[in-house]
């Protein structure tokens, strides 16, 4: 079954338009990960893992911000807005603060608190309360005060024992107190007014123990502590009158309303503490059980967070009918592996750590059932985790070249998935690919893990991966539909860990592994390998984890501790050892190899011969042909690049868009290096007409590799005369960048670099 997962139906969906938006830039952020939600009286704000949404209640308008818009990659820990000021605040796991201002969009970064001398896992902000313009921070280490109009921090409260750090999990404030709940610390109480609340011995532990949560109910303060206990306020110290079953997540009081919290459930109380409403996981009805993270009630409706639907929706007086509110987008922001093609971009989740153990990655202990998602004409269609034919850490995506619908994906701990139009149709595991097709590892004693990673079609059709931690690791499956081993022990004899594969113009197949890059032919069943050490291939490193091939028929070989290339892969089967040489550049005059000591996790080469490179922690370059020149580099710090860790690159071919998938979500960059067409059939010019205002360029596309492009005005004169670099040029409507363009028509002649393909098209330019 498929499901298009977007927001509940008659929802106009559109983007924030701020300051910072980039209009080279896309983002494609899930958002079914809710940490918190803030409300005004018409209007809900919802922060999942690093974006937020709204929601008009009388409009039923949804706004995104991401990004793409100003935001930052990083982990939201929660979220307020502030109907006096209009202004939502939003407090990230590392102590940074934003600021939305609703009026005129823009996004303001305060980063005080991230700059405070404290250790790093002492910075979260966990809590927003709001008092005569003040908001009042809870951190981990204590709580902050800023001011809503000017927008400057001011005091900051060490109010455990001895001025020390504690967590403070929330605040409220009624009848002029302040009251904080603390882990392991108590609850603190203090008198708002006092002039010395920076000194901890104002602060006086009216309760002991380890509290989650405490607000305001009508004129009574209850607080919720570790063992279930939801407790009420006595003018002195705070009583327990509700005991649960488990500890609360979240606890909060709106409309009159107090709402408790728990992963699987939501319990609602009137201003009297009495029990009105309770709510189930169960009553959702779906196959995967949400977890409730948050719950909020604005008029009769009561709008619950969850971990994977987003915003779930029920009548507060006629419970039983859920909606969902959730904007479009694929199922999880931590992507591993993409595939993007003329058409689709295809996502999977993972995957394994940077030591390739799908048992630790994203610190889960076991290798994680998830789903996959795919992004075809401008929507998003979700498979669920419980369709995937139990198929854990999925990897990698294939898609036939010879049919379209037929699309493999990697697994690496459960084997090779195929999905045939859209549908998990079948697993390939050892069961059903014996004699010569899929193994179990051959380590450690668990006979059902079985990591195939990196699967690729060569020309006639036949699909090439690796089999991890086996022996006969390189597998084929025929288009005959029968398998096919490879034994790599004579030129690798440790069992090991493969990264990328690919197959070149001479059937040749290179295999990235931890042990360097294998090569294999065919031809006479040739097997080399490319390592570390002058004498056995020149790499930094044996641990290679992608490599590609170039235009020039170059092998760029990316490892975790820096970058070679081989010359030519045409010498495979004439040579010898090989060797690959580091690329070296001057820098400030002095010598340097590009990418020293880079862990490289991938490498794409675009239709200009350019080359993206992904790394580990530094983000993304974009490097000219030879290497010689740093086109762009792009980190979180001057780009909506979301996180500097790159986990894959892809490229659409067609449009030149580039694709970078992170832990903390997918973004793209409009590059204009498309790959060069076949012939001169296809070629488009947009935008066109060029209107008044417009202040981009013109791009000319589906041209041949070095065709000769000339533009002239309508009596003949030239403005702009260029060589394609693959299948894309863009003009600037200047005259050889001296001047704009006037208006008027434009012909632009098209000619490929043999001169026997020509066409012509015109351009309008209205200034």
């Amino acid at each position: 079954m498929k499901y298009f997962f977007a927001a509940t139906i008659s929802i106009f969906l559109s983007s924030l338009s701020f300051g910072q938006f980039n209009q080279s830039w896309k983002g494609y952020f899930s958002y079914n990960d809710i940490k918190d939600i803030s409300q005004s009286p018409n209007q809900f704000f919802a922060a999942s893992e690093n974006a937020l949404f709204s929601k008009n209640i009388s409009t039923e308008e949804i706004k995104t911000t991401n990004t793409i818009d100003g935001l930052s990659g990083q982990t939201i820990s929660c979220i307020y807005y502030s109907p006096a000021f209009k202004r939502t605040l939003i407090g990230y796991e590392n102590g940074l603060l934003i600021v939305v201002n609703e009026v005129d969009g823009t996004i303001k970064k305060v980063v005080d608190i991230i700059n405070k001398q404290l250790p790093p896992n002492l910075k979260k902000i966990n809590h927003f309360t709001e008092h005569e313009g003040i908001a009042y921070l809870s951190c981990d280490f204590g709580i902050v005060q800023f001011n809503l109009s000017s927008l400057l921090f001011g005091d900051t409260y060490f109010i455990g024992n001895n001025g020390n750090e504690v967590r403070v999990n929330q605040t409220a404030i009624a009848n002029g107190f302040i009251f904080a709940s603390c882990d392991y610390n108590g609850i603190r109480r203090a008198n708002i007014t006092s002039p010395n609340l920076i000194n901890f011995s104002e602060w006086t532990e009216i309760n002991p123990g380890a509290w989650n949560g405490i607000t305001q109910i009508g004129t009574q303060i209850v607080a919720m502590n570790a063992n279930g206990n939801l407790n009420r306020y006595n003018g002195t110290t705070f009583q327990p009158f509700i005991q649960f079953s488990q500890t609360a997540i979240d606890l909060r009081s709106n409309e009159n309303h107090l709402t408790v919290t728990f992963p699987n459930q939501v319990s609602v109380f009137n201003a009297q503490l009495a029990p009105i409403l309770t709510l189930n996981d169960s009553q959702l009805q779906q196959t995967i059980l949400p977890k409730f993270t948050c719950a909020t009630i604005i008029g009769n409706t009561v709008y619950m967070g969850t971990t994977e639907y987003g915003i779930v929706t029920t009548l507060l007086n006629n419970p039983g009918t859920f909606n969902y509110v959730l904007p479009d987008g694929p199922l999880r922001n931590s992507a591993f592996g993409i595939n993007a093609s003329t058409q689709n971009l295809w996502v999977v989740f993972g995957g394994y750590d940077s030591k390739y153990n799908p048992y630790e990655y994203n610190n889960t202990f076991s290798p994680r059932l998830y789903g996959i998602s795919k992004l075809f004409d401008k929507e998003w269609l979700n498979i669920p985790a419980s369709e995937v034919l139990g198929a854990k850490a999925l990897s990698h995506i294939a898609i036939n070249p010879l049919n379209p619908n037929e699309v493999y994906i990697s697994s690496y701990f459960s084997g090779l998935l195929k999905l045939e139009n859209d549908v998990p149709t079948l697993l390939y595991t050892p069961a059903n690919t014996n004699p010569n097709g899929l193994e179990n590892i051959q380590v450690g004693n668990n006979p059902n893990d079985i990591r195939v990673n990196n699967p690729v079609f060569d020309k006639t059709g036949n699909l090439w991966l690796t089999n991890n931690l086996v022996k006969k690791a390189l597998k084929v499956f025929r288009t005959n539909g029968q398998w096919q081993s490879i034994n790599l022990e004579s030129v690798i004899p440790d069992l090991t860990s493969f990264g990328g594969l690919l197959v070149d113009k001479n059937n040749t197949k290179w295999i990235a592994s931890r042990r360097g890059v294998i090569g294999y032919n065919e031809n006479g069943g040739v097997l080399k390998v490319i390592s570390e050490g002058s004498d056995k291939g020149n790499l930094p490193s044996p641990d290679v984890r992608t490599i590609a091939i170039d235009n020039r028929n170059q092998l760029w070989i990316g490892t975790g501790k820096g970058l070679r290339v081989l010359s030519s892969i045409d010498r495979y089967n004439s040579e010898g050892q090989m060797n690959a040489n580091a690329i070296i550049i001057l820098e400030e005059n002095v010598a340097q190899e590009l990418l020293f000591q880079q862990f490289i996790t991938d490498i794409v080469v675009d239709g200009a011969n350019n080359k993206w490179i992904g790394t580990a922690n530094s983000g993304v370059f974009q490097f000219s042909a030879d290497g010689q020149k740093t086109l762009q580099q792009f980190t979180i710090d001057n780009s909506p690049l979301p996180s500097n860790s790159i986990n894959d690159i892809d490229i659409n071919p067609l449009t030149g868009e580039v694709f970078f998938a992170t832990p903390q979500g997918i973004v793209s960059y409009k590059g204009i290096s498309t790959d060069g067409s076949g012939d001169l059939n296809n070629v488009i010019v947009y935008p066109n007409p060029v209107r008044p205002g417009y202040a981009g360029t013109v791009k000319i596309t589906g041209l041949l590799d070095k065709a000769n492009v000339k533009i002239t005005d309508i009596s003949g004169n030239l403005v702009h005369e260029v060589i394609a670099q693959g299948g894309t040029i863009e003009w600037d409507t200047t005259a050889f960048g001296k001047y704009k363009v006037a208006s008027g028509v434009y012909m632009i002649f098209v000619a490929a670099e043999d001169g026997v393909e020509t066409t012509v098209k015109k351009v309008m330019i209205v200034r």
